[in-house]
């Protein structure tokens, strides 16, 4: 499978990866997965500290989601993966293209060095040099567009899983949501992600579609001449 020339890693700071690094598509999708979860990781902390707290004697409705589930079999996480690849496929290609191309210049020249003139050989190391440059420059844009394109979908993902959860919670008067990632031991009774999912697959069957480009217009047949 294709890999990217970019930083596919949505948690801490972030750093570029060396020129000769890839990583494979799928990639793109668990990044925005292990956002979500880290951040759903947080939160769980969160809760778990406010449940320590509650009275022994409290009859506390818990619910355990599993928030890797629903990024993976979701339709919303699973078109958020597809976004990525989509748009980011053709430009990881000509990223690999100019590689390769280079690549095949610095040996050509590694073999005809010896038998070129001074001036060839400076002018062949210059243009090798720049195109090194500008192969660095269109890695930095890729680089920057797959960061705020990943920052784009794990915002939409974080509003749409963060908007189903509260609401079947919220539905089904739970007290308490936890993420099965912290949990070490649940029932499975207490696993809430088999409903999520189904309302997450409700939503997407019910949301808008983009309405279709109207057809063009066909043009008027041409007028019958007159009879006399």
């Amino acid at each position: 499978m294709d890999g990217f020339y970019a930083i596919l890693s949505l948690g801490p700071p972030r750093r570029l990866v060396p020129a000769g690094s890839q990583t494979t598509t799928d990639e793109v999708g668990s990044s925005v997965k292990r956002v979500i979860s880290s951040k759903w990781w947080i939160g769980l902390i969160a809760a778990g500290g406010a449940l320590g707290a509650l009275p022994a004697s409290a009859e506390t409705k818990i619910g355990v989601v599993d928030p890797t589930r629903l990024l993976e079999d979701s339709p919303q996480g699973k078109a958020a993966s597809e976004s990525m690849r989509a748009e980011f496929a053709p430009r990881q290609r000509t990223l690999q293209a100019q590689e390769q191309g280079l690549k095949a210049r610095q040996e050509k020249l590694q073999k005809d060095g010896a038998t070129m003139t001074d001036d060839q050989r400076v002018r062949a190391e210059k243009e090798l040099r720049d195109a090194a440059r500008e192969l660095e420059r269109a890695r930095g844009e890729f680089n920057d567009d797959a960061t705020a394109k990943r920052n784009e979908e794990m915002s939409r993902l974080q509003k749409t899983l963060g908007e189903e959860v509260r609401s079947y919670a919220k539905a089904q008067n739970y007290d308490l949501i936890l993420t099965g990632e912290s949990v070490v031991y649940a029932a499975p009774a207490y696993d809430i992600t088999p409903a999520i999912l189904a309302a997450l697959q409700a939503r997407s069957a019910v949301a808008p579609a983009t309405p279709a480009a109207p057809a063009a217009a066909k043009p008027a047949p041409p007028a019958k001449p007159e009879k006399h």
